[in-house]
């Protein structure tokens, strides 16, 4: 899980000289207390920071650029408390690098009906301060996040909750490495993409390790930490018979186990977030990572199949972004359907990395044989997922520009045995049908692979989106296929 509270944002309140020094203070007194609670409440994955109120270009030049260096700050929150003429906004606003919300909100929830005079009115012009604020960033042309309402209501604070979990992800981005251990998986488009073009939208870097580079750290793991990790195997999933201390395929559970201590000390010695591989290319190992992938996830790395290194990283954007929250956040792939006219369900699924932190209850640590790749047979943790609302999430190359797209799904408990399927699964129902969903998603190009979330919800990648100015294509309740081909026409001749 990914610490939350090492990130900051700045909370920033917008005034001018004109007011004089009693109004001013009063702005400064307000702004405090409002970014304190902020900063006190349980909800706030992050820590609210006050910042001075700016009152002229020059102040607000300077915070812009003091965040723009300050590598915990992850975005900023202004508030416009009195009237603050927005043409000094200009050129901070132009260097600004972090995502931006804009709160438009008063101190006062209520107007004081019997005491109001012109002070009270000088001192509280959010109302009208706001909206020259909002003008200039839309004149601008800037992506933002606009939420209303007091700031000790409960939706205000949940809004700006989840934008800071989104600009989380966002900052954990810039400058993230993932590693691709070989190439992806022959002859395939939808794992394919443009790296270069990747780095500048996004700000991470994909480069390629040799397998070999992997299983040389693998080899360097000791008896001693393999054990220890079996022992914790053993207390937090179902050890299958054969696979436990003493029985005929324990070695097996020891290979898988180095796996996955070789995969740990690579991926933190290398500062990388993510990475994928293929089982078409595992020179040197004994076993295709199972287990050991499924691990990485649950600890918070990015994680997708077959040299899908786009996957991987929007699975560690989701796994920023629900950090701490209940449900959890995995690889996905739609592998098969259920066609039943009262009952239509997808099944999602991998050869063996899904992981556990989508599960409904503790799973089952098996082996079993793979079919494909030629190692031997891989350890891999077995489980159903929970039910409940979901969304599936794919990040797509379409050559000129990239497209996230997200489906909004409704998981449903798993009821049948299925007792000859060893592998993690999960069923659901794709919005707004089966029919409409699937071809939705074709016609939009996305991807079989998903990034699958139960905590996070279509603001959150809509904000995403935003933050990182990628087109995004919305499959949910209210879709129909001749307002999304529409859609789809007018993106293709907007980013033309």
């Amino acid at each position: 899980m990914v610490d939350l509270k090492q990130f900051e944002i700045w909370f920033v309140t917008g005034s001018q000289d004109l007011y004089g020094d009693e109004t001013l203070r009063k702005v400064a007194e307000h702004a405090q207390i409002i970014s304190q609670y902020f900063n006190d409440a349980s909800e706030m994955p992050v820590r609210t920071v006050f910042k001075p109120v700016v009152k002229s270009s020059g102040e607000i030049f300077n915070i812009m650029q003091d965040a723009n260096v300050t590598a915990n700050c992850i975005g900023i929150v202004a508030w416009m408390h009195t009237f603050s003429p927005a043409k000094m906004w200009i050129r901070g606003l132009q260097i600004m690098q972090k995502p931006l919300l804009h709160l438009h909100t008063q101190y006062n929830r209520d107007i004081p009906w019997a005491d109001i005079d012109m002070d009270f009115m000088n001192l509280n012009q959010s109302a009208h301060g706001d909206r020259e604020f909002g003008h200039i960033m839309t004149r601008m042309r800037l992506n933002r996040k606009v939420v209303v309402g007091h700031w000790q209501q409960a939706q205000v604070m949940n809004d700006v909750a989840q934008w800071t979990r989104v600009a989380a992800a966002r900052h954990d981005m810039k400058g993230g490495k993932f590693v691709r251990f070989g190439d992806n998986m022959r002859e395939v488009a939808v794992t394919e993409g443009d790296k270069v073009a990747a780095e500048m939208t996004f700000g991470f870097s994909v480069n390629t390790h040799a397998v070999g580079d992997l299983v040389a750290v693998i080899n360097q793991i000791s008896d001693e930490e393999v054990g220890r990790l079996i022992d914790e195997y053993q207390s937090q999933y179902e050890l299958s018979a054969g696979i436990r201390k003493g029985e005929e395929r324990h070695d097996a559970l020891r290979d898988a186990a180095r796996i996955e201590l070789g995969l740990k000390y690579f991926l933190e010695n290398g500062n990388f977030k993510g990475y994928t591989n293929t089982f078409e290319d595992l020179h040197g190992m004994k076993q295709l990572p199972g287990i050991g992938s499924q691990r990485m996830m649950a600890a918070g790395y990015g994680y997708a199949g077959e040299g899908d290194w786009k996957t991987s990283a929007m699975v560690r954007a989701l796994k920023v972004m629900g950090s701490g929250l209940p449900g959890g956040n995995s690889f996905m792939e739609d592998y098969t359907y259920h066609f039943d006219p009262a009952n239509n369900l997808v099944l999602g699924s991998h050869m063996l990395e899904i992981c556990p932190s989508i599960a409904a209850a503790k799973p089952s640590c098996e082996i079993h044989p793979l079919g494909i790749g030629g190692k031997e047979d891989p350890v891999r943790l077995v489980f159903n997922a929970s039910a409940g609302p979901a969304i599936n999430v794919s990040l797509v190359d379409m050559g000129n520009r990239f497209r996230i797209l997200v489906n909004e799904v409704e998981a449903v408990a798993v009821t049948e045995a299925l007792p000859k399927l060893p592998v993690a699964r999960v069923l659901w129902k794709p919005a707004p049908d089966m029919a409409t969903g699937c071809a939705a998603w074709i016609y939009a190009g996305g991807a079989h692979h998903t990034a699958y979330s139960q905590n996070l919800t279509t603001d959150h990648i809509e904000m995403f989106a935003e933050m990182t100015g990628v087109e995004l294509v919305v499959i949910d309740k209210n879709t129909s296929l001749r307002q999304l081909k529409n859609e789809l026409r007018w993106s293709e001749a907007s980013y033309k």
